[in-house]
C-alpha cells in the first residue's frame, strides 16, 4: 500500500525553562539552566535537594478549579501544553472527522504525586480507610490522553505508551504509524511527567541515578563532562499535532516539519544501565534510518538522550560513531537535558519540539555546563558545547532511551512540498 506522508502542524510546551514554545526556545538558544533548589516540598533530608521544576505555573489559570482538583499535575501539564498546540495548529473541530482524530500520549510514571499523597494519608490514618474518590482516575498513566480526547471530542485511537524515558518518543512513532497507514487524519501526541516529589526524588536517589551537586544546581546537568554525577529530574509536557499531509494542505495548515521515520529496539541487558557498547542504541538508530529511507549523511543534527550519567553518555557516543561512521564528525550533537533536566516519559516530546525548532531556526541548541570534557569521549565529535551554533539544518534524529533497555529514535525533516 502507498503510505501517507505525516507532518507536524502544531506545537505546545510546558517546561522547566519556558511555559510555552516561544519561551522554551528562547531559553534553549541562550543556554539557560532550569535547575534550582526544590520548592515543592522540604528536600533538606534528601541526598538531592534540587530539580528542574516548572516555574510560575498555576493550573487554575488554564483549567477550571473543580476540574483541576480532579487532575494530577502530570495531567494538568498535558492539558496546558495541548491547548497551546491545538491553538497553534488552528484545527477547526467543526470541520474534523472525530472518528479519524486520536490521542496517543506518553508517560513513564503518570500520577505519582497522587499515589504518594493518598498512600501517605492512608498510612497516617486510623479507623476506616478514606481515599479520594478520584484517586484512581488521577493516578493512572492513561488518564491524560483520556482527558484530552474528552476535551476535544476525538474518538479515534486513544492510548498511552509506557516505556520509561522513551515513552513519548514511542507515542510519536505510534501516532506517525497510525496516520501513514491511513487509520487517522490527525493525532495529538506527546508526553507529560510530574515526578518532582518526595517519592520521585527519593526513589531515584535510592538508585543513585541523580546528581547530588546541591551546592551548584544550575551546573549539575553536565552531559559529556568528566565530573558528571547523574541526571537532574525535570517535569512538564510537550505536545505535537501530527497530521496527514493532504489533510493539512487542504485546510491550509502551517507545516513545521515532516516525520520521516522511527526506530525501536531493546538493549536486553540491564534494568537501568545501558549496554556498554551501545548495541541497543546502534540498532535503534539504524532502524530509524532504514524506516525513513535515509542515509547517515542525510542527518545534520542529533538531539541525544544525553542524560549526564557516567555510563549513558559514553555508550551513546560509541553508538553514534558506529552508525554514522565518518559522517559522525560532520554532525552537530547536543543534549538539551543539560538545560531542561530529564523529563522522563516527557523527554522525547520536548526534545522533538527542540529539534523541530532547530530545523526552523537553523540553530543548534547547546550542551551547557561542559567545563572538563570527558577524555573517554572522542573530542573530534561536535557536542555543541556551551553555546548554540548556527547551521543549515535539513534533517534531525532525536534519541530517547529508557530504564529496562527501551530505545526509540525519531527522524524529522524540514518540510518540502
Amino acid at each position: 500500500m502507498q503510505l501517507k506522508r505525516v507532518v507536524i502542524t502544531g506545537l505546545g510546551a510546558l517546561t522547566p525553562i519556558g511555559n510555552n514554545v516561544s519561551d522554551y526556545w528562547n531559553a534553549l538558544s541562550k543556554g539557560t539552566s532550569g535547575a534550582a533548589p526544590i520548592t515543592r516540598f522540604d528536600a533538606s533530608k534528601f541526598k538531592t535537594q534540587f530539580a528542574c521544576e516548572v516555574k510560575d505555573f498555576n493550573p487554575t489559570d488554564f483549567i477550571d478549579r473543580k476540574e483541576a482538583r480532579k487532575q494530577d499535575p502530570y495531567t494538568q501539564y498535558a492539558m496546558v501544553a495541548t491547548a497551546e498546540a491545538m491553538e497553534d495548529s488552528k484545527l477547526d473541530l467543526d470541520q474534523l472527522d472525530p472518528d479519524r482524530a486520536g490521542v496517543i500520549w506518553g508517560s513513564g510514571i503518570g500520577g505519582i504525586k497522587t499515589f504518594y499523597d493518598e498512600i501517605s494519608s492512608f498510612a497516617k490514618g486510623e479507623g476506616t480507610p478514606r481515599f479520594n474518590p478520584f484517586f484512581i482516575p488521577k493516578m493512572i498513566s492513561d488518564i491524560a490522553c483520556g482527558m484530552i480526547s474528552i476535551k476535544y471530542g476525538f474518538r479515534g485511537p486513544n492510548f498511552t505508551t509506557v516505556s520509561a524515558c522513551a515513552s513519548s518518543s514511542n507515542a510519536l512513532i505510534d501516532a506517525f504509524n497510525y496516520i501513514r497507514l491511513g487509520k487517522a487524519d490527525v493525532i495529538i501526541s506527546g508526553g507529560s511527567e510530574a515526578a518532582v516529589n518526595e517519592a520521585g526524588i527519593g526513589g531515584f536517589n535510592a538508585l543513585k541515578a541523580l546528581s547530588t551537586r546541591n551546592d551548584d544546581p544550575a551546573k549539575a546537568s553536565r552531559p559529556f563532562d568528566k565530573d558528571r554525577d547523574g541526571f537532574v529530574l525535570g517535569e512538564g509536557a510537550g505536545t505535537l499535532i501530527l497530521e496527514e499531509y493532504e489533510h493539512a494542505v487542504k485546510r491550509g495548515a502551517k507545516i513545521y516539519a515532516e516525520v520521516m521515520g522511527g526506530g525501536l529496539s531493546a538493549d536486553a541487558h540491564h534494568i537501568t544501565a545501558p549496554h556498554p557498547e551501545g548495541l541497543g542504541a546502534i540498532k535503534v538508530m539504524q532502524n530509524a534510518l532504514e524506516d525513513a529511507h535515509m542515509k547517515p549523511e542525510d542527518i545534520d543534527y542529533i538531539n541525544v538522550h544525553g542524560t549526564s550519567t557516567p555510563l549513558g553518555d559514553i555508550s551513546e557516543s560509541k553508538a553514534i560513531k558506529e552508525v554514522y561512521g565518518a559522517h559522525a564528525y560532520d554532525l552537530n550533537i547536543s543534549s538539551t537535558k543539560s538545560m531542561t533536566g530529564h523529563l522522563l516519559g516527557a523527554a522525547g516530546a520536548i526534545e522533538a519540539i527542540a529539534s523541530i525548532l532547530a530545523l526552523q531556526k537553523n540553530i543548534i541548541p547547546p550542551t551547557i555546563n561542559n567545563e572538563n570534557f570527558d577524555e573517554g569521549l572522542d573530542p573530534k565529535l561536535n557536542f555543541t558545547l556551551n553555546e548554540a551554533q548556527e547551521r543549515n539544518v535539513k534533517a534531525i534524529m532525536s534519541n530517547t532511551f529508557g530504564f529496562g533497555g527501551h530505545n526509540a529514535s525519531i527522524i524529522l525533516k524540514a518540510f518540502e512540498a
